[in-house]
Order: C-alpha cells, then sequence, then structure tokens
C-alpha cells in the first residue's frame, strides 16, 4: 500500500509564532474579560449581548436572521439556539419573514432593548479601560489595516 509523502511543514518563525499568540492572548483575553464584565454587572450573556447590539442598532430593530448570522460569523445551530434561549426570556421575537416563506426575521422586544441599554455603559467603559485607552491612534489605525487584510482573507478561503 502507498501512502503519500506527508506536505513539508511551513512552520513559523520565532517572530510570527509570537505574533500569532500574542493576538490570540489578545483575543481571548477581551473576550473573558467581556463575558465576565457582562455576567458581573448585567443580565446579559457576552453572545446575547453580540446579538442586541446589531437589532439594537436597525432603525426598524428587526434583522434577517441569516444576515445577524453572517454578521456575526456564527454557525446556523449556535444562533438558533441562541435566540430560541433569547425568545425564551423576551428579549427578542423569531418571526416569519414576509418577503421569503423559509426566511425568519428577528425583532428586538422592548426588554430586550432595555436590558441593552441597561448593559451598554458598563460594558463600554469596560472596553475603554482594558483596550481603547491603552492604545495611540495610530496603533488603532493599524489594528483597522491588520482586520482590513485578514477577515476578507479568511471570507475568501471560506473561513468565516
Amino acid at each position: 500500500m502507498n501512502t503519500p509523502e506527508p506536505a513539508e511543514v511551513n512552520w513559523l518563525t520565532d517572530e510570527e509564532q509570537s505574533a500569532w499568540r500574542s493576538f490570540l492572548a489578545l483575543s481571548r483575553g477581551m473576550q473573558t474579560a467581556i463575558d465576565r464584565q457582562l455576567s458581573r454587572d448585567s443580565a446579559l450573556s457576552g453572545s446575547e449581548y453580540e446579538v442586541l447590539v446589531p437589532l439594537s442598532e436597525s432603525s426598524t430593530g428587526v434583522i434577517r436572521s441569516r444576515d445577524l448570522m453572517h454578521a456575526l460569523g456564527w454557525e446556523r445551530s449556535r444562533l438558533s439556539h441562541l435566540l430560541s434561549r433569547m425568545a425564551r426570556r423576551g428579549l427578542l421575537e423569531r418571526l416569519r419573514c414576509d418577503s421569503d416563506a423559509r426566511g425568519l426575521d428577528v425583532r428586538i422586544t422592548p426588554e430586550g432593548r432595555r436590558a441593552i441599554e441597561a448593559a451598554a455603559p458598563g460594558h463600554l467603559e469596560m472596553v475603554r479601560a482594558a483596550f481603547v485607552d491603552h492604545l495611540t491612534q495610530e496603533e488603532m489605525d493599524t489594528l483597522r489595516r491588520v482586520s482590513g487584510k485578514v477577515i476578507p482573507r479568511l471570507e475568501e478561503l471560506g473561513l468565516c
């Protein structure tokens, strides 16, 4: 039986590995900080907050479920389970889409709007204290440029 030769691994250099691991630590650390702050100071989880932000910013308070899924970069099942839990808590409503019988609209409820409005000040205070206030304008510009390169590449590769 012939087994294919393993492809040569293009290992990261020490500098590349350091940058990658620093990015991962920052990403995980901020996500943990967000989850802890919201859990401590509000009735929302980090994921619930993520869902309510675009709904609360929408002029109608309604977003197609698939558009929400793409905006958040989540899998369909993850979003579906969370939307069900949030609907049971009265934070949002799931509605049939008028323009597509198979589609689903998601609408923020008054309770959901109250929850995000109550959570936002503490959340933004934590984001400012832990992140924004420690970066120069040049560093924030660099972060936006890096994100502007990497995110389209992930989409091109079909990874997000």
